[in-house]
């Protein structure tokens, strides 16, 4: 995977929000951008609430042809339709999930900063690993994600690999030519126009990639 095309988004739901506004945002970035799918993040484990939000950003997803996935509740992927699970413990729950969900359902493994996590999650089964924080952020333990460890694992490992946490400009064009996905969530939702806020981090992704020929 030394050829990365330029990395596709996979947009990140704030960790709070309110059900009266946010889906009208997040339809205005879907259609204003391409997104390869859209993790489901609330930050609360009250069900039903996640049942709620589920429901109605599951709708959007589906009927622009886009996989939608929750941050860490397997239990409930089936039950709400969604199309696989986000899971925050590296590399440990991946067998369990993989059998739950079934081959066909997407499994991802945020594995911090550790190739070591990265490779048994790939190997229990991981359709792709999370590397993060790339910049400063509470993600994981807060230990970034330095660059050295994507173009490690983009010239050695076939297993897609994302990155995220803090992703800014500058970020984004040195990793860009080697990661597939970008997970970009806060970086957007804090701006008063999500879908302009995208469009510029999206622009820095195609610089690199112009860069880099």
């Amino acid at each position: 995977m030394t050829d990365i095309a330029r990395p596709q988004v996979y947009l990140v739901t704030p960790p709070e929000f309110d059900l009266s506004g946010f889906p009208d945002r997040l339809a205005q970035v879907l259609d204003a951008h391409e997104i390869a799918c859209v993790r489901l993040a609330l930050a609360t484990r009250d069900e039903d609430r996640v049942a709620r939000a589920a429901d109605s950003l599951r709708v959007l997803c589906h009927a622009r042809d886009i996989a939608i996935t929750i941050e860490s509740h397997l239990q409930l992927v089936a039950r709400l339709g969604l199309d696989g699970v986000h899971l925050t413990d590296g590399a440990r729950s991946v067998r369990k999930a993989r059998k739950a969900l079934g081959p066909d359902a997407i499994v991802g493994a945020f594995c911090g900063t550790s190739r070591h996590d990265g490779m048994n999650a790939g190997e229990a089964g991981a359709d792709y690993v999370s590397f993060g924080p790339v910049g400063d952020s509470t993600l994981g333990d807060g230990t970034r994600a330095e660059p050295g460890l994507f173009a490690w694992w983009s010239e050695m490992i076939e297993l897609p690999v994302v990155a995220e946490g803090a992703l800014d400009v500058e970020t984004i064009a040195s990793l860009a030519p080697i990661t597939d996905f970008l997970a970009i969530g806060e970086e957007i939702w804090i701006a008063e126009n999500p879908a302009a806020a995208l469009g510029e981090l999206i622009a820095a992704m195609d610089q690199a990639n112009f860069a880099t020929g």
